[in-house]
C-alpha cells in the first residue's frame, strides 16, 4: 500500500439549521489519494470543503457516505481504530495561540506526549529532539507569548512532533503570520517532510506557498477540480481564476514575457528559476 490517505466518493452534509432539516453538502464525492511522505497542497477559496476534508483525516468529522481511510483504516470505524487514526495524524490549525496551553515551551510541547502515557524520559528526548527539528531549542524554558507567531507556529509543529505522527496536516497555518514567520513554518515543513519523510497535506490560499509542494489539489465547490505538479496546475492561469484563485506573481510576470514574444521554458515556479532563465539573455 503505497497510500496513506485514500478517499472514494466521500461525502459531508451539514443541517443547514437546527430548525430544519435541510442539509447542505460541503463535500460532493470526493476521490483523492496521498501517498506515504508526499507533500501536498490543497487549494480552495473559503466554502470549497479543503478544511472539511482536512477534519476527516483525523477523524474531527465523520463522512456522511463514501470512505476515507488513512493507513488503511477506515475513518467511519469505530474505538480503538478511531485512536490509532487520531495517534497517527498531527493538526495544526490557522492560529497558534489556540494551540499553545502551558506557560512554559518545553511544557506545551510536552503536553501530547504526556497524555499518551508516555514514559518520562522518553517524553524528555522527544521534547527535545521536536525542539531541535523545528529550530526552537534555545527558547525551550522560554513562556510562548513572549514569542513572534513564526515561533508560536514552529513550537505548535513541535507539540504535534513529539506525538511522532505519521501525517502532518496544517490547516491554513501561516493566514495569520507575517512573511517572515511564513518563511519560517515553510521551511519547518519542507525539512520535515525531505528529511523526516512526513506526509504533509498543507491547506493553504498563498500560491506562493503552493508552489513548494510536491502536488496540488484545487477544490471547488466540494469537489476536486484539478489535481497535478505545481507547475501544470500554475500552468492554467485562466481556469483558476474563473474559480476565484489566483497564481504566484512570478507566473504571471513569466506568461506575460511570453505573451511578449520571450522564449522561455514552461513551469517556471520561483523569482530563483526566473531570474536564472532570463539571465540567459544577457
Amino acid at each position: 500500500m503505497d497510500h496513506i490517505v485514500k478517499t472514494e466518493k466521500l461525502i459531508f452534509e451539514y443541517r443547514v439549521t437546527d430548525a430544519t432539516a435541510e442539509t447542505k453538502a460541503a463535500l460532493g464525492g470526493v476521490d483523492i489519494v496521498v501517498k506515504q511522505g508526499e507533500f501536498v497542497a490543497v487549494l480552495g477559496h473559503n466554502g470549497s470543503g479543503k478544511s472539511t476534508f482536512a477534519k476527516h483525516i483525523n477523524c474531527l468529522l465523520s463522512p456522511t457516505a463514501g470512505q476515507m481511510w488513512v493507513k488503511g483504516i477506515s475513518v467511519s470505524d469505530d474505538g480503538e481504530n478511531i485512536w490509532n487514526i487520531r495517534s497517527s495524524v498531527g493538526m495544526v490549525f490557522q492560529n497558534p495561540d489556540n494551540q499553545l496551553i502551558a506557560t512554559i515551551v518545553e511544557d506545551d510541547v510536552a503536553f501530547g506526549p504526556e497524555n499518551l502515557g508516555i514514559a518520562p524520559a522518553e517524553i524528555r528526548k522527544r521534547v527535545d529532539e521536536a525542539l531541535s527539528s523545528v529550530g526552537m531549542a534555545d527558547f525551550a524554558e522560554n513562556p510562548p507569548h513572549f514569542l513572534s507567531g513564526g515561533q508560536k507556529q514552529r513550537v505548535a509543529i513541535a507539540g504535534i512532533l513529539a506525538m511522532r505522527p505519521d501525517i502532518i496536516v496544517l490547516d491554513e497555518p501561516t493566514a495569520m503570520l507575517d512573511p517572515i514567520g511564513r518563511r519560517e513554518v515553510m521551511n519547518v515543513v519542507k525539512k520535515l517532510n525531505r528529511e523526516e519523510n512526513i506526509t504533509i497535506i498543507f491547506i493553504t490560499h498563498f500560491m506562493d506557498e503552493a508552489a513548494q509542494a510536491d502536488r496540488i489539489i484545487v477544490m471547488e465547490e466540494g469537489k476536486v477540480a484539478m489535481a497535478g505538479l505545481p507547475a501544470e496546475i500554475f500552468s492554467q492561469i485562466e481556469p483558476l481564476k474563473a474559480i476565484g484563485l489566483d497564481v504566484p506573481d512570478v507566473v504571471e510576470i513569466a506568461a506575460s514575457l511570453q505573451q511578449s514574444g520571450l522564449d522561455l521554458p514552461h513551469g517556471i515556479l520561483s523569482v530563483d528559476e526566473l531570474v536564472e532563465v532570463l539571465c540567459q539573455y544577457k
